[in-house]
Parts: structure tokens; sequence; C-alpha cells
């Protein structure tokens, strides 16, 4: 199966050399640029993986320009991943198997079964539990957290239409999921401490954002 691997990036210089050597040679990488001043770009051409820019700051925009790289050479699925080293590669397989099988077309990993301590920030854990309880009144779905590490199938990806630029991307993900009854599975994942510091979790107004955008967000694709 054909994998690529986006990697949305906004100055993980420190983190990328480690995350990009823990994946498996054989899946196309895709980083993700979201504005980088710290060489993020540079070391991920010298590893080899192809260069996505979205100068707009905002997760969802990353990710939707590392998509468009992908239009002309379409991969079977499509893998999203942290570059702040928290996730770890050796769960790939847990992730990409289920698609791989034909037994799902969304798969999230779970963290907080497996999450070591202070991977998971109280401000991670309380709007994780407030978007899940949120996204199941609108759908009915019982998801279990917004685990950023997932992999779903390249024509399903395509078909939720996605938009979102900035941090409801996930949420927008997974209510269309939902509504366009795609087989959603989650599996637990390992989950360690960011390098480096959270551009959202370690800052009050980036949390208050992000918090912000996520009800937005709860409310827009209800």
């Amino acid at each position: 199966m054909r994998t690529a691997i986006l990697i949305p990036v906004l100055n993980e210089a420190e983190a990328l050399p480690a995350v990009l050597a823990e994946l498996p040679n054989e899946h196309r990488v895709v980083i993700c640029d979201n504005g980088s001043t710290d060489g993020s770009v540079a070391i991920g051409r010298a590893h080899g993986a192809d260069i996505a820019t979205a100068p707009v700051r905002g997760y969802g925009g990353a990710v939707l320009a590392g998509m468009a790289l992908l239009e002309h050479a379409a991969p079977d699925a499509v893998v999203i991943l942290d570059g702040d080293r928290s996730c770890y590669a050796t769960d790939l397989p847990s992730l990409l198997d289920p698609i791989a099988s034909g037994e799902a077309d969304l798969v999230i990993g779970e963290r907080l079964t497996r999450a070591e301590p202070g991977s998971l920030t109280p401000q991670q854990r309380l709007g994780n539990a407030l978007a899940v309880r949120l996204i199941r009144r609108a759908t009915g779905h019982p998801y279990q957290e917004m685990g950023p590490f997932r992999a779903i199938r390249w024509t399903s990806l395509l078909s939720l239409a996605m938009e979102d630029r900035t941090w409801g991307w996930n949420v927008e993900m997974q209510m269309k999921a939902v509504r366009a009854g795609l087989r959603i599975r989650e599996v637990p994942v390992g989950y360690r401490p960011r390098i480096g510091t959270s551009k959202i979790s370690g800052t009050v107004s980036g949390v208050v954002r992000a918090g912000a955008r996520i009800v937005w967000a709860c409310w827009r694709y209800r």
C-alpha cells in the first residue's frame, strides 16, 4: 500500500532529525512547513523529504498544503504525524494495517491509554474531553480523543472536502467522517513528552485560541 506521511512543522528543528530517522524508508514523507525560521525545511530536504509550504499560520492549512503536493501522485493512504517526536513511528502498522486489510477508512491513534507521564498536559486532556463530548452530542459517535497521529484512506480524505485551516482540522475530520459513513477505528498508541515547547499548549494565549477554535469547529461542522 502506497503511503504518504504528512508532518506539519513550525520550528521543529530540534526534534525533526529524530522524527525523520525513525520513519520507514518505504513511505513518502512530506514536511508541511508553516513558516519555520529555524532550519526545519533544510533538515527535511537533507533527509529526503518533500516540502510543502503554507506560510499563513494554521495547522489545517499546513496539512492542506501537503495534500496538494500529493495530488499528481496520489497515495493509497495518508498518515498525519506531529513533528515534535511525541509519537512513536513504531506504531505506524497499528494505524495502517486496518486500512490495508479493508477493515477501516480512518484510524486514529488513541494516546490516553499509553501516554507517558508528562506527555499530555492538563489543558490537552481537558480540550480532548470537551471536544469528544461535543462531537458525541452532535454525531452520536463515541470518540475517545482527538489524537494527532492518524491514518486515512486517500479517497476517503478527499471525500471529506476538508477546509479548516487552523486547530479545528481534527474536529472537522472526525465529525465529517461520521457523517460520511466512514469506517472509523481508534487504536492505542504510545505518546511521550515532546521535544521543544508547544506553540499551543505551551502558552496561555495558545490554549485559549485553540480551545475557542475547537468549540467553533464543533458548532460549524455539527
